[in-house]
This record gives structure tokens, C-alpha cells and sequence, in this order.
């Protein structure tokens, strides 16, 4: 079966190596028989109705957050549409923040965002560094990664977050909560990159990009041990780190 991923920007939102959750969701498909299909979508690219099965964003600085971020918008209706069809969205850091409402800069500009999350962001005045370990208490894991971000993204009251925060700042150093997700959407502060310490959200976005191309399919497990390893080691140093700001 091929899964085709729609890649958003790849030449601008790709820091800490979030190009890397590509690759994981590339090597886990193939070790299923399946094979993944990345179509870069850049500025000024067409939407594919209908035919992503998996959207992705990573992260930028405010830099590159701003020169996408019109362009992003222009996307907005068909982004939107793919999800409610049951597309896969996975979004990192920067990409993660311009899926909600807004997001507000350091230097005061506004951003709009393509209003997918029920979340907007403010930027802060002191960064939030160091390892995370969130509580997926809705699927039964823990996620484990590295947040480097200014913003303080806020929740709609309602919303679903995507972990609460073990040890580390999560959306906004004070809420508990970190990330955010709707339906097969999901989006997140976690660099790392985030996907090779945690196999099992891999897994779920595959299922899910699956199920939209028409596979209703539940992936065998994989042997993961570096997967494994790797977690639990930014696991213990979001530990010994705990949560202070």
C-alpha cells in the first residue's frame, strides 16, 4: 500500500532535525509492506484534494514562521477539509503554533494562523529549554522529547491536549498540559526529532493515514529496542530536569 505525505515547507520549517519524523515514518511503514509516497507542498504549492493520506509541518524561528505563514493560511480550507476526512496531521514547534489561531511574536507582529487547533500564542520574554516527558493518558504512553520555544501557546477551554507535562514547561510553563490534539491531528513543542524515541505515535499516525486511503490495518509490532532505549533515556533526563521554571 502507498501512503502518500504531504510534507509542508520542508525547505523552511525543519529545525532540531524534524525532517528525521520523516524518515521514522518512512522506515515503519516499509517494515510493514508499505511504502510512503512525500510530496514537498512549498510556498504557493495546490493542496492535493482528497489524495494525502498524512500532512506534516516541523518547526522554524519567527523568521520562518513569517514567511510561511500567509502562504499557510491560503491552505487553510483544504488542511482542514483533509483532516475532518480523516487525513493524519502531525505538526512540530513552529508548525504546531500557526495550526492554531494566532500566534503573537516576540517583536509584536501577529500571525494568523490556519485555526485547525482550538489554541492561539503569545510569545514570552524567556525561552523554555530542556528535556519533556508528557502522560498520554489517552493512549496508554508517554511521550518523551526536547522543547526550545518562546511561545506560550493557550488552549480553548474544551480543548484536548496531547500529554500532561511529568517533567519539563509543555504549552506554556504553567497550564500542566502540552500540545494539542483533534481528531487524527496533532501537534507539538516535542523536538528530538520526536518520532524515533517514540514508536508508538508513529504507529497511530500511520494507522490513521492508513485508514483514510482505505486499510483498515492494525500494524504489527515492531522489535524497538533503540526505539526503546532512546525514550527512556530523555525520559530520565526530563526527570532529573523536573519541572521549574
Amino acid at each position: 500500500m502507498k501512503i502518500r505525505v504531504g510534507h509542508l515547507y520542508p525547505d523552511y520549517l525543519n529545525i532540531y532535525a524534524d525532517r528525521g519524523n520523516i524518515a521514522v515514518l518512512a522506515a515503519r511503514a516499509r517494515a510493514r509492506g508499505h511504502e510512503l509516497d512525500v510530496l514537498a507542498i512549498g510556498m504557493r504549492d495546490p493542496v492535493p484534494i482528497g489524495t494525502v493520506d498524512l500532512f506534516y509541518v516541523g518547526g522554524g524561528q519567527d523568521r520562518e514562521q513569517e514567511l510561511v505563514a500567509h502562504d499557510l493560511v491560503a491552505k487553510a480550507e483544504p488542511l482542514r477539509e483533509a483532516v475532518e476526512r480523516g487525513a493524519a496531521f502531525l505538526a512540530v514547534c513552529g508548525g504546531y503554533q500557526l495550526l492554531g489561531r494566532s500566534y503573537l511574536d516576540g517583536a509584536g507582529n501577529e500571525l494568523s494562523g490556519i485555526g485547525l487547533l482550538p489554541l492561539h500564542t503569545v510569545a514570552g520574554d524567556r525561552r523554555m529549554i530542556g528535556d519533556v516527558l508528557l502522560d498520554c493518558d489517552w493512549a496508554g504512553e508517554t511521550l518523551a522529547g526536547f522543547e526550545n520555544h518562546a511561545g506560550r501557546t493557550i488552549l480553548d477551554a474544551g480543548a484536548e491536549p496531547l500529554g500532561r507535562v511529568v517533567a519539563g514547561f509543555g504549552n506554556d510553563g504553567a497550564s500542566g498540559y502540552e500540545g494539542c490534539r483533534y481528531r487524527q491531528a496533532y501537534g507539538t513543542y516535542l523536538h528530538g526529532p520526536l518520532l524515533p524515541r517514540n514508536p508508538w505515535l508513529a504507529d497511530r499516525l500511520l494507522e490513521a493515514a492508513l485508514a483514510h486511503a482505505g486499510v483498515e490495518e492494525r500494524l504489527e509490532p515492531l522489535a524497538d529496542e533503540l526505539e526503546r532505549e532512546a525514550h527512556a533515556v530523555s525520559a530520565a533526563r526530563a526527570r532529573s530536569r523536573g519541572g521549574r521554571y
